[in-house]
């Protein structure tokens, strides 16, 4: 079974009347958010075999990984989705992305990882962007 049917065939709980979101842009953040979860983790485990010189590099990977984690199993739970908290995760979570993209970008000439990771942090603050404009209520 895949995600989408597992998140529609979940009640959304006491959601205040009238809030709704795009689940097909909620599958796709997800999406992006657990790819991005895996490349931050790749490219901060590469980071770890370059030494000292990439320390902050593998820091801020490491943090975005956690966030992107952390963030998508909150998705999974829509019962208890207060919007106002996930709003506020999700623009943590892309501020996350957009200064791990920044990091990861200076160092893209010289490491694959970090270019594959500045990608995938692009990636999931455009998803999240996206499923960020189909929310009301």
């Amino acid at each position: 079974m895949d995600t989408m049917e597992m998140m529609k065939s979940m009640s959304m709980g006491d959601m205040p009347s009238g809030m709704t979101m795009d689940m097909d842009a909620m599958q796709e953040c997800m999406q992006a958010m657990n790819a991005c979860a895996m490349a931050a983790a790749m490219c901060a485990g590469s980071d770890m075999m370059m030494g000292a010189d990439m320390a902050s590099c593998c820091a801020m990977c490491s943090n975005m990984a956690e966030m992107a984690q952390t963030t998508m199993h909150m998705m999974m739970r829509p019962a208890g989705m207060d919007m106002g908290v996930m709003k506020a995760m999700m623009t943590a979570c892309m501020a996350m992305g957009t200064a791990c993209s920044a990091e990861c970008g200076a160092h893209a000439d010289m490491d694959a990882m970090c270019r594959y990771c500045a990608m995938a942090c692009d990636d999931m603050v455009a998803k999240c962007e996206a499923l960020m404009a189909s929310m009301a209520g």
